[in-house]
């Protein structure tokens, strides 16, 4: 899927702001995502003191994304299995898998999250 064509965009970055991220693989300490919404995109930017919501009216949000040296993975949302999602603490990831739908237990961290969305059998 086209980054301009993605119902959702998931950004890493090596943001290091926090002491414990730099326990974290370099360019993969910090998720967020975009969810297009008709001609905006909803960006929801979990940080650690407090979530940031908003929007965004580029139509390739991607390609500005990399130019500031983001890696940007273009996906779609997941209609999930009907029961709860396994209970975690409240991370980056774990906003961004619920906010796309994706129940993957083991998938921790950043770099797991990247490695859960470019893998041959999800890339949509």
């Amino acid at each position: 899927m086209s980054a301009l064509t993605a119902k959702a965009l998931v950004c890493f970055c090596g943001a290091d702001s926090l002491w414990w991220l730099r326990l974290l693989r370099p360019g993969f300490r910090h998720c967020f995502v975009a969810i297009r919404q008709g001609p905006f995109w909803v960006v929801t930017d979990p940080l650690s003191h407090h979530t940031i919501v908003r929007l965004e009216g580029l139509d390739d949000l991607a390609a500005f994304y990399r130019r500031h040296h983001l890696v940007v993975v273009a996906t779609r949302l997941l209609d999930p299995p009907r029961r709860p999602a396994p209970w975690r603490p409240y991370t980056c990831v774990e906003a961004v898998k619920r906010i796309l739908g994706v129940q993957a237990p083991w998938v921790l961290t950043p770099w797991q999250l990247y490695l859960h969305l470019t893998k041959k059998e999800n890339i949509p």
